[in-house]
């Protein structure tokens, strides 16, 4: 990364590509950073920068490599891919770590399960400038890109009709909504509303605080 680069970011701030840490927490808030980061679009963890655009700079480069090495390889599952950088800044070191967007979700943080167990696997994402836990639906949506599963044939149903009338009045619905709306468990819902999204008819979207809902697709 080129100087300039990494100052345009820092002056940017957090955001949905862009994480700053003072320094190495622990492998678990860590690896939980990059595994949101390898879910959704890639991104940096800068370690030395404070939240609040400080430039820190790191105790030992060596150190903190060896941690995210660490986190990367052991805490997350599958392990993570990620490139390292070192940069100077008022001669103080900051360590550049690059997650690109994965080809292998969802990641989970490591519980030693040889399948994924979609209830009680900790998945995060990147939403604005935090990270946070997936739901069902989107871990859902998140296995399906990484298989390619687009649905090109989808045949309409009941349920599905009832949707679009549902979203043509309020304009977004959600999986409860949806449950309570034709009787059906939440988990039929869900999974409804998954397929529906990969066959392109409806749109995803999350909350800061990790609600999710659906509208239809533009």
């Amino acid at each position: 990364m080129r100087y300039r680069e990494l100052l345009s970011l820092i002056e940017e701030g957090e955001n949905i590509e862009v994480e700053f840490k003072r320094k190495f927490s622990t492998h678990d808030k860590i690896a939980r950073e990059m595994i949101a980061f390898a879910n959704t679009k890639g991104g940096y963890v800068l370690f030395g920068i404070d939240d609040d655009k400080k430039i820190v700079g790191v105790e030992s480069e060596k150190e903190t490599t060896e941690l995210v090495k660490d986190a990367a390889l052991n805490y997350c599952e599958p392990p993570l891919e990620y490139l390292i950088e070192y940069r100077e800044i008022d001669g103080k070191e900051i360590v550049i770590v690059r997650i690109p967007e994965s080809t292998k979700k969802p990641h989970r943080i490591q519980d030693y399960k040889t399948d994924l167990d979609i209830t009680n696997a900790i998945v995060t994402i990147r939403v604005n400038d935090k990270s946070v836990q997936a739901s069902k639906e989107m871990i859902r949506i998140l296995r399906a890109q990484s298989n390619q599963t687009a649905l090109k044939k989808y045949i309409l149903g009941t349920t599905e009709k009832t949707v679009f009338e549902y979203l043509s009045k309020v304009e977004k619905i959600s999986v409860k909504e949806l449950s309570n709306l034709v009787n059906i468990s939440e988990r039929r819902a869900s999974r409804t509303l998954v397929k529906m999204l990969r066959a392109n008819l409806l749109m995803i979207h999350t909350k800061d605080n990790g609600e999710e809902y659906f509208t239809a697709a533009v």
